[in-house]
């Protein structure tokens, strides 16, 4: 049974109609707790300005020439990116010098001076720390004191968290195709609800890992497994814009982040707050079914039957019989060949010289797209002024993105704006260093302009791998980017710690790459208007196109096909 007939389903039932839509935002919808839990980290682990406490009670405070009675008056005269210290006075007559790692007694306690040349002993911070809270009352840091030599333990949260998307990806894709889509979306959205509650209750670092390294797993699971869902359920005519706007979602999940950690400053508290935006779908999740693409693989026909029966009449649609509308084909050729399918591995993707370089050139893009996507986000805290409306407006910006996508895909080709989006994130990584430092309205201007582009390309590149690949291999090489993507996302927040050495580390990093990807990207045949590929043969010929047209940088008009290529993109995608 080939997968075109299926098509012939919603000819019948209508493509995007009443009931795919109620489908689509009830699913689109949750996407938006994926973008949540993606990027929750951002303001859970927070480093605030912080010194040594000192063992005894204080009575007076000196730093440099200002003396204080009370030590939380000192943060807006403590500097952030240098080594500084304070010196107190305990009601025992002591003095100590506090620093951020260390604290240190005087032995000559006769006077109060800053500058002191006597003998003096060192201490580590055993009473543990006192931090500014004028930002935020508690955070992961502050609560388990994840700072000097325990720095690192912070620093892992993020990338352990992604670590966990990969392997929720590698898990659900493969048990959505064993057990159906919809107990995965169940079961996914149910395991965000209860361990990202679970991880606001934690009584100490690692069980809080635990629960977010389970968090990941589910979400990303869900991720997976809702762009196959909602797909399954609609028509050609739609299945572009719809498929893609999903990410949309997952965009409004950063923006909640960012609005729910500008209104709330207490790192649990947030995180409740955050998971409980997964509830509306639970509560309504009774009435997804499976799709019927699932159900007919099965050969559960009555059920499949059931459904379209209900599609058919919440579209108010005349309903079709799918034992009649599927014979249609069974004596046409299949695009797919079983055997060869269950002979390909990951070393087809290898097959000649020309399709192994267009599989590393494809990998490098799915790389430098997920890590330019996660670091532009991660590092929006850092470029000064209102660290929430960075991360808004970084979300806010992915919008417009996934539009452009649709819009100039099927005008100017894959190949083209693929090459664009990344060259002009290179270009505007330029941009953010050149801009002098005290003109933070314009970096954040730039790093918008950067996510954009990056985000165009990382919109972009799911249908461009599906449309280079034969079919038998196709599945392959989109779970190739896939994992490729993973690792962009570990190393992400890595990238932005390098901060630390060359405040512009992360941008020069993406620049490069993005610069490097887009050029390379010229050697990529161009696939608009062309049909997919089902054999070695005619994905090989693409190469032979693209030279035959070198000259030509855009299609012409009559010889564009979009819908088809992005329809049969999606068939190939379930297969």
């Amino acid at each position: 049974m080939g997968s075109g007939n299926f098509e012939l389903i919603f000819d019948r039932v209508g493509h995007f109609g009443r009931y795919q839509i109620f489908l689509y935002c009830a699913c689109a919808f949750q996407n938006i707790s994926c973008g949540i839990h993606y990027l929750a980290s951002v303001f859970m682990t927070v480093l605030p300005k912080y010194t040594c406490r000192p063992p005894g009670n204080v009575s007076q405070i000196l730093f440099h020439n200002i003396s204080l009675w009370r030590i939380n008056n000192i943060w807006t005269l403590f500097p952030t990116g240098r080594e500084d210290y304070i010196v107190v006075q305990l009601q025992n007559g002591e003095v100590w010098e506090l620093t951020r790692c260390y604290r240190f007694r005087r032995d000559n306690n006769s006077s109060l001076n800053y500058d002191y040349n006597g003998h003096k002993t060192g201490f580590p911070c055993l009473d543990g720390f006192i931090y500014d809270k004028s930002k935020w009352d508690n955070t992961v840091v502050t609560q388990w004191d994840l700072v000097c030599n325990r720095e690192w333990f912070a620093r892992l949260i993020q990338p352990t968290f992604m670590f966990g998307v990969l392997l929720g990806a590698l898990a659900f894709g493969y048990l959505s195709d064993r057990v159906g889509r919809r107990p995965v979306l169940w079961s996914t959205s149910i395991g965000m609800y209860l361990f990202g509650i679970a991880a606001a209750f934690t009584s100490n670092y690692y069980s809080f890992m635990f629960a977010r390294f389970l968090l990941a797993i589910v979400a990303s699971g869900y991720v997976m497994v809702v762009f196959v869902y909602v797909t399954e359920f609609i028509g050609m005519k739609a299945r572009t814009w719809a498929s893609i706007q999903v990410h949309s979602f997952f965009a409004i999940g950063t923006m909640l982040v960012a609005l729910t950690g500008y209104l709330v400053r207490t790192w649990w508290i947030y995180q409740i707050i955050l998971s409980t935006v997964t509830l509306p779908f639970i509560l309504c999740f009774w009435m997804l079914p499976e799709t019927p693409f699932w159900l007919l693989s099965e050969g559960r026909y009555k059920e499949a039957q059931t459904i379209v029966d209900m599609m058919a009449k919440w579209n108010r649609a005349s309903t079709c019989e799918l034992s009649e509308l599927l014979s249609l084909d069974l004596y046409g050729p299949v695009g797919d060949n079983s055997s060869e399918v269950k002979k390909s591995n990951l070393l087809d993707l290898f097959y000649n010289w020309n399709i192994g370089i267009r599989t590393l050139i494809i990998w490098l893009v799915w790389f430098t797209g997920c890590l330019g996507f996660y670091t532009f986000s991660l590092n929006s805290v850092n470029l000064g002024g209102n660290e929430y409306l960075n991360l808004f407006l970084m979300g806010a910006v992915e919008i417009p993105a996934y539009v452009f996508v649709c819009l100039a895909m099927d005008t100017v080709g894959r190949r083209n704006v693929l090459m664009f989006s990344l060259i002009s994130s290179a270009l505007f990584c330029g941009v953010i260093m050149v801009i002098p430092k005290g003109y933070y309205i314009w970096s954040v201007v730039a790093t918008m302009a950067g996510k954009f582009s990056i985000g165009s390309a990382f919109g972009l590149i799911y249908l461009y791998t599906a449309e280079l690949y034969p079919t038998m291999i196709r599945t392959q090489a989109l779970g190739s980017g896939s994992m490729v993507c993973r690792v962009g996302s570990i190393i992400a927040p890595f990238c932005v710690y390098l901060s630390s050495v060359w405040i512009f580390m992360p941008q020069l990093l993406i620049g490069i790459l993005a610069f490097v990807s887009g050029m390379l990207t010229l050697k990529l045949p161009e696939t608009l208007g062309k049909p997919l590929t089902t054999t070695w043969k005619e994905a090989a010929e693409l190469d032979v196109e693209k030279d035959s047209s070198s000259g030509k940088l855009f299609p012409t008009a009559n010889n564009t096909d979009g819908g088809k290529n992005t329809s049969d993109f999606f068939r190939g995608f379930w297969s």
